[in-house]
């Protein structure tokens, strides 16, 4: 490999803050956000959206989405066409 091209491979914490639920992990992801991780260490912090805690998938738990308004939507717009 050539020296000097490949970005840092790090530990990194990635942080959801919905489900209350954090796991270190190493990427080249960085972040100029720190959390002190349990081992005592600073780490940099990623925060995302959704992870295996919170998701539908994993969890089993449905999320109420506002989608009525989106098919509302679909079916004015497509509505002519089916005439």
């Amino acid at each position: 490999m050539k020296p000097n091209i490949h970005p840092a491979y790090r530990y990194v914490v990635y942080r959801d803050r919905s489900a209350d639920f954090a796991f270190l992990t190493r990427s080249t992801a960085n972040s100029e956000k720190t959390i002190e991780w349990s081992d005592g260490n600073t780490y940099p912090v990623i925060d995302v959206e959704i992870s295996s805690a919170s998701h539908p998938f994993w969890t089993g738990r449905q999320r109420l989405l506002d989608t009525a308004g989106r098919v509302e939507k679909f079916r004015a717009k497509y509505a002519r066409h089916n005439r």
